[in-house]
């Protein structure tokens, strides 16, 4: 069973930067992509963004466009999310995941979830 271990949440003033990663904790790790999702206090669950394991292919949710930055080191199991120019709006908790299989729609149907790590961006 593959665990997805999240880190590097924090507060921060608003203008700054973050970096997240997640960790998968099997030795053999290939998944078809990888994403970032985050929940806002009292709001749903919402894709921010992704990238294909074996291409490097980056997908990004349009209030994210520009400022987040999603990239992966296969020799570590490992996906980080560069967040930077932080505002109030991207606060939330953040969540990593992995999807086992191809699927057209690369916000949905994730196979394992981290547990998340909390971003609060103060003003």
């Amino acid at each position: 069973q593959v665990q997805l271990v999240e880190s590097g949440g924090g507060l921060v003033q608003a203008g700054g930067s973050l970096r997240l990663s997640c960790a998968a904790s099997v030795r053999t790790f290939s998944p078809n992509i990888m994403g970032w999702f985050r929940q806002p206090p009292g709001k749903e669950r919402e894709f921010v963004a992704a990238i294909s394991w074996s291409g490097g292919v980056t997908y990004y949710a349009d209030s994210v466009q520009g400022r987040f930055a999603v990239s992966r080191d296969n020799a570590k199991n490992t996906m980080y999310l560069q967040m930077n120019s932080l505002n109030q709006t991207d606060t939330a908790v953040y969540y990593c995941a992995a999807r086992k299989y191809y699927y057209r729609d690369y916000t949905a149907s994730y196979n394992y979830w981290g547990q998340g790590t909390q971003v609060t961006v103060s003003s």
